[in-house]
Protein backbone atom coordinates (compact mmCIF):
# COMPACT_ATOMS: atom_id res chain seq x y z
CA UNK A 1 0.00 0.00 0.00
CA UNK A 2 1.44 3.38 -1.00
CA UNK A 3 1.80 6.27 1.43
CA UNK A 4 -0.75 8.24 -0.55
CA UNK A 5 -3.35 5.49 -0.23
CA UNK A 6 -2.67 5.12 3.47
CA UNK A 7 -3.18 8.86 3.89
CA UNK A 8 -6.56 8.67 2.15
CA UNK A 9 -7.72 5.70 4.21
CA UNK A 10 -6.56 7.28 7.46
CA UNK A 11 -8.38 10.48 6.54
CA UNK A 12 -11.62 8.59 6.01
CA UNK A 13 -11.25 6.81 9.33
CA UNK A 14 -10.46 10.07 11.10
CA UNK A 15 -13.54 11.80 9.77
CA UNK A 16 -15.74 8.79 10.53
CA UNK A 17 -18.37 6.95 8.58
CA UNK A 18 -21.05 9.20 7.15
CA UNK A 19 -24.77 8.62 7.17
CA UNK A 20 -27.47 9.80 4.83
CA UNK A 21 -28.14 12.88 6.96
CA UNK A 22 -25.45 15.53 7.39
CA UNK A 23 -25.40 17.55 10.59
CA UNK A 24 -26.06 21.30 10.63
CA UNK A 25 -24.77 23.79 13.16
CA UNK A 26 -28.28 24.40 14.52
CA UNK A 27 -28.79 20.67 15.07
CA UNK A 28 -25.43 20.32 16.79
CA UNK A 29 -26.07 23.24 19.13
CA UNK A 30 -29.60 22.07 19.92
CA UNK A 31 -28.26 18.64 20.84
CA UNK A 32 -25.58 20.27 22.99
CA UNK A 33 -28.04 22.43 24.92
CA UNK A 34 -30.37 19.48 25.47
CA UNK A 35 -27.67 17.06 26.65
CA UNK A 36 -24.84 19.12 28.16
CA UNK A 37 -24.37 18.25 31.88
CA UNK A 38 -23.49 21.83 32.88
CA UNK A 39 -26.67 23.20 31.33
CA UNK A 40 -28.72 20.40 32.90
CA UNK A 41 -27.14 21.03 36.30
CA UNK A 42 -27.95 24.74 36.15
CA UNK A 43 -31.47 23.87 35.00
CA UNK A 44 -32.01 21.50 37.93
CA UNK A 45 -30.83 24.14 40.37
CA UNK A 46 -33.27 26.65 38.93
CA UNK A 47 -36.17 24.18 39.22
CA UNK A 48 -35.15 23.37 42.80
CA UNK A 49 -35.08 27.05 43.81
CA UNK A 50 -38.52 27.52 42.26
CA UNK A 51 -39.93 25.07 44.78
CA UNK A 52 -38.82 27.43 47.53
CA UNK A 53 -41.40 29.93 46.24
CA UNK A 54 -44.13 27.43 47.04
CA UNK A 55 -42.57 26.87 50.45
CA UNK A 56 -42.62 30.61 51.10
CA UNK A 57 -46.22 30.99 49.87
CA UNK A 58 -47.28 28.39 52.42
CA UNK A 59 -47.11 31.18 54.99
CA UNK A 60 -50.26 32.72 53.47
CA UNK A 61 -52.29 29.58 54.15
CA UNK A 62 -53.60 28.16 57.42
CA UNK A 63 -51.86 25.41 59.30
CA UNK A 64 -53.84 22.51 60.73
CA UNK A 65 -52.43 20.32 63.51
CA UNK A 66 -54.00 17.36 65.24
CA UNK A 67 -52.77 15.50 68.30
CA UNK A 68 -53.99 12.16 69.60
CA UNK A 69 -52.67 10.32 72.62
CA UNK A 70 -53.53 7.38 74.88
CA UNK A 71 -51.71 6.14 77.95
CA UNK A 72 -51.56 6.02 81.73
CA UNK A 73 -51.57 8.86 84.25
CA UNK A 74 -51.10 9.02 88.02
CA UNK A 75 -52.62 12.14 89.59
CA UNK A 76 -52.31 13.61 93.08
CA UNK A 77 -54.20 16.90 93.44
CA UNK A 78 -57.20 18.51 95.05
CA UNK A 79 -59.59 16.43 92.98
CA UNK A 80 -58.14 13.12 94.19
CA UNK A 81 -58.04 14.35 97.77
CA UNK A 82 -61.71 15.28 97.56
CA UNK A 83 -62.45 11.66 96.63
CA UNK A 84 -60.62 10.53 99.75
CA UNK A 85 -57.57 9.17 97.97
CA UNK A 86 -54.04 10.55 98.01
CA UNK A 87 -53.54 9.61 94.33
CA UNK A 88 -55.41 8.04 91.47
CA UNK A 89 -54.22 6.08 88.43
CA UNK A 90 -56.29 6.26 85.26
CA UNK A 91 -56.01 5.52 81.57
CA UNK A 92 -55.62 8.92 79.85
CA UNK A 93 -57.02 9.72 76.38
CA UNK A 94 -56.37 12.93 74.43
CA UNK A 95 -57.54 14.33 71.07
CA UNK A 96 -57.16 17.90 69.82
CA UNK A 97 -57.16 19.95 66.63
CA UNK A 98 -55.85 23.45 66.02
CA UNK A 99 -56.19 25.71 63.00
CA UNK A 100 -53.94 28.78 62.79
CA UNK A 101 -54.24 31.46 60.12
CA UNK A 102 -51.71 34.26 59.82
CA UNK A 103 -53.38 37.67 59.73
CA UNK A 104 -50.31 39.91 59.90
CA UNK A 105 -46.62 39.03 60.07
CA UNK A 106 -45.00 42.32 59.16
CA UNK A 107 -45.04 41.24 55.47
CA UNK A 108 -42.45 38.57 56.26
CA UNK A 109 -44.16 36.00 54.04
CA UNK A 110 -44.60 38.43 51.14
CA UNK A 111 -40.95 39.48 51.37
CA UNK A 112 -39.82 35.88 51.42
CA UNK A 113 -41.92 35.11 48.33
CA UNK A 114 -40.33 38.07 46.57
CA UNK A 115 -36.87 36.88 47.61
CA UNK A 116 -37.39 33.37 46.32
CA UNK A 117 -38.92 34.68 43.09
CA UNK A 118 -35.86 36.85 42.51
CA UNK A 119 -33.57 33.90 43.31
CA UNK A 120 -35.47 31.74 40.82
CA UNK A 121 -35.14 34.38 38.10
CA UNK A 122 -31.45 34.72 38.90
CA UNK A 123 -31.00 30.99 38.38
CA UNK A 124 -33.06 31.17 35.17
CA UNK A 125 -30.66 33.78 33.81
CA UNK A 126 -27.79 31.55 34.94
CA UNK A 127 -29.22 28.70 32.85
CA UNK A 128 -29.54 31.13 29.95
CA UNK A 129 -25.95 32.26 30.39
CA UNK A 130 -24.63 28.71 30.71
CA UNK A 131 -26.48 27.76 27.54
CA UNK A 132 -24.84 30.69 25.72
CA UNK A 133 -21.38 29.73 26.97
CA UNK A 134 -21.89 26.06 26.14
CA UNK A 135 -23.28 26.89 22.70
CA UNK A 136 -20.30 29.13 21.93
CA UNK A 137 -17.97 26.30 22.94
CA UNK A 138 -19.92 23.97 20.65
CA UNK A 139 -19.72 26.49 17.80
CA UNK A 140 -15.96 26.69 18.31
CA UNK A 141 -15.68 22.89 18.30
CA UNK A 142 -17.85 22.69 15.16
CA UNK A 143 -15.77 25.35 13.39
CA UNK A 144 -12.52 23.67 14.40
CA UNK A 145 -13.63 20.37 12.88
CA UNK A 146 -14.42 22.16 9.62
CA UNK A 147 -11.13 24.02 9.86
CA UNK A 148 -9.11 20.85 10.41
CA UNK A 149 -10.90 19.01 7.62
CA UNK A 150 -10.03 21.81 5.20
CA UNK A 151 -6.45 22.05 6.47
CA UNK A 152 -6.08 18.29 6.02
CA UNK A 153 -7.33 18.64 2.45
CA UNK A 154 -4.76 21.40 1.84
CA UNK A 155 -2.00 19.27 3.34
CA UNK A 156 -3.08 16.34 1.16
CA UNK A 157 -3.05 18.56 -1.95
CA UNK A 158 0.38 19.86 -0.94
CA UNK A 159 1.57 16.28 -0.58
CA UNK A 160 0.22 15.45 -4.02
CA UNK A 161 2.12 18.38 -5.52
CA UNK A 162 5.38 17.30 -3.86
CA UNK A 163 4.85 13.69 -4.93
CA UNK A 164 4.33 14.80 -8.53
CA UNK A 165 7.39 17.05 -8.39
CA UNK A 166 9.47 14.30 -6.84
CA UNK A 167 8.42 11.83 -9.54
CA UNK A 168 9.35 14.40 -12.17
CA UNK A 169 12.79 15.00 -10.61
CA UNK A 170 13.48 11.26 -10.23
CA UNK A 171 12.49 10.69 -13.86
CA UNK A 172 14.94 13.38 -14.98
CA UNK A 173 17.69 11.92 -12.83
CA UNK A 174 17.07 8.44 -14.22
CA UNK A 175 17.40 9.85 -17.74
CA UNK A 176 20.66 11.54 -16.76
CA UNK A 177 19.39 15.09 -17.23
CA UNK A 178 18.90 15.86 -13.52
CA UNK A 179 21.22 16.29 -10.61
CA UNK A 180 21.35 13.91 -7.67
CA UNK A 181 21.24 16.87 -5.27
CA UNK A 182 17.87 17.88 -6.73
CA UNK A 183 16.53 14.38 -6.03
CA UNK A 184 17.63 14.52 -2.41
CA UNK A 185 16.23 18.01 -1.99
CA UNK A 186 12.92 16.92 -3.49
CA UNK A 187 12.77 13.87 -1.22
CA UNK A 188 13.39 16.08 1.80
CA UNK A 189 10.53 18.40 0.88
CA UNK A 190 8.32 15.37 0.19
CA UNK A 191 9.07 14.00 3.65
CA UNK A 192 8.12 17.38 5.14
CA UNK A 193 4.82 17.34 3.23
CA UNK A 194 4.14 13.81 4.50
CA UNK A 195 4.85 14.94 8.05
CA UNK A 196 2.49 17.93 7.66
CA UNK A 197 -0.27 15.65 6.41
CA UNK A 198 0.12 13.26 9.33
CA UNK A 199 0.13 16.23 11.71
CA UNK A 200 -3.13 17.52 10.24
CA UNK A 201 -4.66 14.06 10.61
CA UNK A 202 -3.78 14.17 14.30
CA UNK A 203 -5.13 17.71 14.57
CA UNK A 204 -8.42 16.61 13.01
CA UNK A 205 -8.75 13.75 15.48
CA UNK A 206 -8.03 16.18 18.32
CA UNK A 207 -10.74 18.51 17.00
CA UNK A 208 -13.19 15.61 16.79
CA UNK A 209 -12.36 14.65 20.38
CA UNK A 210 -12.97 18.23 21.52
CA UNK A 211 -16.27 18.13 19.64
CA UNK A 212 -17.21 14.92 21.44
CA UNK A 213 -16.42 16.50 24.83
CA UNK A 214 -18.51 19.63 24.23
CA UNK A 215 -21.37 18.36 22.06
CA UNK A 216 -21.57 14.85 23.46
CA UNK A 217 -21.16 12.89 20.23
CA UNK A 218 -18.70 12.61 17.37
CA UNK A 219 -19.20 14.90 14.35
CA UNK A 220 -21.04 13.48 11.38
CA UNK A 221 -20.46 15.16 8.01
CA UNK A 222 -20.78 18.71 9.30
CA UNK A 223 -22.47 21.17 6.98
CA UNK A 224 -20.72 24.46 6.13
CA UNK A 225 -21.70 27.46 8.26
CA UNK A 226 -23.38 30.60 6.99
CA UNK A 227 -21.91 33.82 8.35
CA UNK A 228 -24.25 35.64 10.81
CA UNK A 229 -23.15 39.04 9.51
CA UNK A 230 -26.69 40.43 9.30
CA UNK A 231 -27.25 39.72 13.00
CA UNK A 232 -24.18 41.62 14.20
CA UNK A 233 -24.44 45.10 15.77
CA UNK A 234 -23.82 47.92 13.33
CA UNK A 235 -21.28 49.68 15.54
CA UNK A 236 -19.19 49.21 18.65
CA UNK A 237 -21.52 51.42 20.72
CA UNK A 238 -24.50 49.34 19.66
CA UNK A 239 -22.58 46.21 20.56
CA UNK A 240 -21.88 47.50 24.08
CA UNK A 241 -25.48 48.64 24.58
CA UNK A 242 -26.85 45.27 23.45
CA UNK A 243 -24.48 43.47 25.81
CA UNK A 244 -25.53 45.59 28.79
CA UNK A 245 -29.20 45.18 27.91
CA UNK A 246 -29.30 41.47 27.15
CA UNK A 247 -26.32 39.80 28.84
CA UNK A 248 -27.85 36.98 30.94
CA UNK A 249 -25.12 36.98 33.60
CA UNK A 250 -25.64 40.70 34.17
CA UNK A 251 -29.38 40.10 34.45
CA UNK A 252 -28.67 37.32 36.95
CA UNK A 253 -26.60 39.74 39.05
CA UNK A 254 -29.46 42.26 39.02
CA UNK A 255 -31.88 39.56 40.15
CA UNK A 256 -29.51 38.74 43.02
CA UNK A 257 -29.74 42.38 44.13
CA UNK A 258 -33.53 42.09 44.17
CA UNK A 259 -33.23 38.93 46.23
CA UNK A 260 -30.92 40.69 48.71
CA UNK A 261 -33.34 43.63 49.02
CA UNK A 262 -36.23 41.26 49.75
CA UNK A 263 -34.07 39.46 52.33
CA UNK A 264 -33.38 42.83 53.96
CA UNK A 265 -37.13 43.46 54.10
CA UNK A 266 -37.67 40.05 55.67
CA UNK A 267 -35.14 40.88 58.38
CA UNK A 268 -37.10 44.04 59.17
CA UNK A 269 -40.22 42.03 59.98
CA UNK A 270 -38.59 40.79 63.18
CA UNK A 271 -39.34 44.24 64.63
CA UNK A 272 -43.05 43.88 63.84
CA UNK A 273 -45.79 42.11 65.82
CA UNK A 274 -47.42 38.95 64.52
CA UNK A 275 -51.16 38.39 64.61
CA UNK A 276 -52.78 34.99 64.11
CA UNK A 277 -56.33 33.69 64.19
CA UNK A 278 -56.39 30.41 66.12
CA UNK A 279 -59.26 27.93 66.24
CA UNK A 280 -58.91 24.85 68.44
CA UNK A 281 -60.94 22.04 69.95
CA UNK A 282 -60.04 19.18 72.31
CA UNK A 283 -61.64 15.99 73.55
CA UNK A 284 -59.98 14.52 76.64
CA UNK A 285 -60.96 11.70 78.98
CA UNK A 286 -59.78 10.85 82.50
CA UNK A 287 -57.51 13.85 82.85
CA UNK A 288 -55.94 14.90 86.17
CA UNK A 289 -57.70 12.13 88.08
CA UNK A 290 -61.22 13.13 86.94
CA UNK A 291 -63.07 10.15 85.50
CA UNK A 292 -65.11 11.92 82.81
CA UNK A 293 -64.89 13.55 79.42
CA UNK A 294 -63.53 17.08 79.16
CA UNK A 295 -64.15 19.00 75.91
CA UNK A 296 -62.97 22.52 74.97
CA UNK A 297 -63.38 24.78 71.93
CA UNK A 298 -61.67 28.13 71.40
CA UNK A 299 -61.54 30.93 68.81
CA UNK A 300 -58.76 33.39 69.57
CA UNK A 301 -56.92 36.25 67.93
CA UNK A 302 -53.40 36.20 69.33
CA UNK A 303 -50.75 38.91 69.05
CA UNK A 304 -47.13 38.05 69.64
CA UNK A 305 -44.47 40.74 69.82
CA UNK A 306 -40.87 40.10 70.78
CA UNK A 307 -39.45 43.01 72.78
CA UNK A 308 -35.88 41.85 73.32
CA UNK A 309 -33.74 38.95 72.13
CA UNK A 310 -30.22 40.09 72.86
CA UNK A 311 -29.75 42.24 69.75
CA UNK A 312 -30.02 39.31 67.32
CA UNK A 313 -32.54 41.02 65.03
CA UNK A 314 -30.53 44.24 64.87
CA UNK A 315 -27.43 42.31 63.87
CA UNK A 316 -29.39 40.38 61.26
CA UNK A 317 -30.70 43.64 59.81
CA UNK A 318 -27.17 45.01 59.51
CA UNK A 319 -26.01 41.75 57.96
CA UNK A 320 -28.64 41.81 55.22
CA UNK A 321 -27.80 45.46 54.48
CA UNK A 322 -24.20 44.48 53.78
CA UNK A 323 -25.39 41.57 51.65
CA UNK A 324 -27.19 44.09 49.44
CA UNK A 325 -23.99 46.07 49.07
CA UNK A 326 -22.14 42.86 48.26
CA UNK A 327 -24.70 41.93 45.59
CA UNK A 328 -24.39 45.39 44.05
CA UNK A 329 -20.60 45.14 44.00
CA UNK A 330 -20.85 41.76 42.28
CA UNK A 331 -23.24 43.30 39.76
CA UNK A 332 -20.81 46.18 39.12
CA UNK A 333 -18.00 43.71 38.52
CA UNK A 334 -20.23 41.70 36.19
CA UNK A 335 -20.97 44.93 34.32
CA UNK A 336 -17.26 45.44 33.74
CA UNK A 337 -16.86 41.84 32.62
CA UNK A 338 -19.73 42.18 30.15
CA UNK A 339 -18.15 45.31 28.67
CA UNK A 340 -14.75 43.63 28.54
CA UNK A 341 -16.14 40.51 26.89
CA UNK A 342 -17.91 42.48 24.17
CA UNK A 343 -14.95 44.79 23.66
CA UNK A 344 -12.54 41.86 23.21
CA UNK A 345 -14.99 40.08 20.90
CA UNK A 346 -15.48 43.21 18.80
CA UNK A 347 -11.75 43.95 18.54
CA UNK A 348 -10.98 40.34 17.59
CA UNK A 349 -13.61 40.47 14.84
CA UNK A 350 -12.49 43.81 13.46
CA UNK A 351 -8.85 42.75 13.51
CA UNK A 352 -9.26 39.54 11.57
CA UNK A 353 -11.85 41.15 9.28
CA UNK A 354 -9.34 43.84 8.35
CA UNK A 355 -6.70 41.21 7.61
CA UNK A 356 -8.84 39.00 5.34
CA UNK A 357 -8.16 41.00 2.19
CA UNK A 358 -4.40 40.66 2.73
CA UNK A 359 -4.63 36.93 3.43
CA UNK A 360 -6.69 36.44 0.28
CA UNK A 361 -4.33 38.59 -1.80
CA UNK A 362 -1.31 36.66 -0.53
CA UNK A 363 -2.98 33.34 -1.29
CA UNK A 364 -4.01 34.32 -4.81
CA UNK A 365 -0.56 35.71 -5.57
CA UNK A 366 1.16 32.59 -4.27
CA UNK A 367 -1.09 30.38 -6.43
CA UNK A 368 -0.32 32.41 -9.56
CA UNK A 369 3.37 32.50 -8.67
CA UNK A 370 3.51 28.73 -8.24
CA UNK A 371 1.80 28.18 -11.59
CA UNK A 372 4.30 30.50 -13.29
CA UNK A 373 7.26 28.86 -11.53
CA UNK A 374 6.07 25.42 -12.61
CA UNK A 375 5.97 26.50 -16.27
CA UNK A 376 9.37 28.21 -16.00
CA UNK A 377 10.86 25.16 -14.27
CA UNK A 378 9.67 22.93 -17.08
CA UNK A 379 11.62 25.01 -19.64
CA UNK A 380 14.66 25.35 -17.39
CA UNK A 381 14.26 28.99 -16.37
CA UNK A 382 13.67 28.25 -12.67
CA UNK A 383 15.59 26.06 -10.28
CA UNK A 384 14.09 23.23 -8.27
CA UNK A 385 14.63 25.23 -5.10
CA UNK A 386 12.57 28.10 -6.53
CA UNK A 387 9.77 25.69 -7.43
CA UNK A 388 9.74 23.98 -4.01
CA UNK A 389 9.85 27.28 -2.17
CA UNK A 390 6.98 28.53 -4.30
CA UNK A 391 4.92 25.42 -3.52
CA UNK A 392 5.64 25.77 0.18
CA UNK A 393 4.69 29.46 0.16
CA UNK A 394 1.42 28.59 -1.59
CA UNK A 395 0.66 25.95 1.06
CA UNK A 396 1.47 28.37 3.90
CA UNK A 397 -0.65 31.12 2.29
CA UNK A 398 -3.64 28.79 1.82
CA UNK A 399 -3.30 27.58 5.41
CA UNK A 400 -3.13 31.14 6.75
CA UNK A 401 -6.17 32.19 4.72
CA UNK A 402 -8.16 29.17 5.90
CA UNK A 403 -7.31 29.84 9.53
CA UNK A 404 -8.20 33.52 9.17
CA UNK A 405 -11.49 32.63 7.46
CA UNK A 406 -12.59 30.42 10.34
CA UNK A 407 -11.22 32.86 12.93
CA UNK A 408 -13.42 35.59 11.47
CA UNK A 409 -16.43 33.26 11.46
CA UNK A 410 -15.88 32.33 15.10
CA UNK A 411 -15.41 35.99 16.10
CA UNK A 412 -18.86 36.78 14.71
CA UNK A 413 -20.51 34.09 16.83
CA UNK A 414 -18.45 35.30 19.78
CA UNK A 415 -20.03 38.75 19.45
CA UNK A 416 -23.50 37.18 19.46
CA UNK A 417 -22.64 35.24 22.61
CA UNK A 418 -21.33 38.41 24.28
CA UNK A 419 -24.75 40.04 24.02
CA UNK A 420 -26.74 36.91 24.85
CA UNK A 421 -28.25 36.38 21.38
CA UNK A 422 -26.27 33.38 20.09
CA UNK A 423 -28.91 30.70 20.63
CA UNK A 424 -31.67 33.03 19.44
CA UNK A 425 -29.89 33.66 16.15
CA UNK A 426 -29.19 29.96 15.69
CA UNK A 427 -32.84 29.10 16.28
CA UNK A 428 -32.03 26.94 19.30
CA UNK A 429 -34.83 26.16 21.75
CA UNK A 430 -33.71 26.76 25.32
CA UNK A 431 -34.90 24.72 28.32
CA UNK A 432 -38.12 25.76 30.06
CA UNK A 433 -36.01 26.54 33.11
CA UNK A 434 -34.91 29.78 31.40
CA UNK A 435 -38.43 31.21 31.76
CA UNK A 436 -38.66 34.32 33.95
CA UNK A 437 -41.36 34.54 36.63
CA UNK A 438 -43.37 37.76 37.09
CA UNK A 439 -42.47 39.84 40.13
CA UNK A 440 -45.26 40.78 42.50
CA UNK A 441 -43.89 44.17 43.52
CA UNK A 442 -41.83 46.89 41.83
CA UNK A 443 -38.21 47.04 42.81
CA UNK A 444 -36.10 50.05 43.75
CA UNK A 445 -32.35 50.23 44.04
CA UNK A 446 -31.48 47.50 41.57
CA UNK A 447 -30.99 49.33 38.29
CA UNK A 448 -29.13 47.52 35.59
CA UNK A 449 -26.28 49.99 35.30
CA UNK A 450 -23.78 50.33 38.16
CA UNK A 451 -23.71 53.39 40.34
CA UNK A 452 -27.49 53.86 40.22
CA UNK A 453 -29.87 53.10 43.06
CA UNK A 454 -29.87 53.04 46.82
CA UNK A 455 -26.89 52.03 48.91
CA UNK A 456 -27.83 50.14 52.05
CA UNK A 457 -25.69 50.64 55.11
CA UNK A 458 -28.05 49.97 57.97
Amino acid sequence: MTFRKSIAISGILAIGLSTAHAETLQEAIQYTVNENPEVQSASSERLAVEQEISQAKAGFFPTVDIAVGAGWERSFNSSTKADGAESKSLGRDEASIQVRQMIYDGFATASEVNRQTARTNSRAYTVFGQAEITSLNAVEAYINVLRREELLALATDNLTIHQSTNEQIESRSNRGVGRKADVEQSKGRLALAQKNTLSEQGNLKDAQTAYLRVVGKLPNELEPISSPTDSLPASFDQAIDSALTNHPILKSANADIKSAIAQHATAKTAFMPRVDLELSASHNKDIDGIEEVNEDAMAMVRLRYNLYNGGKDIARRKETAQLINQAKNIRDNTYRQAVESMRLSWIAHQTVKGQMAFFESHMNSSIKSNEAYQKQFNIGRRSLLDLLDSANEMFVAKTAYTNAKYDELYSQFRILASNGSLNKNLGVTLPESTSILPESTPWIGASQRPGVGSTYAK
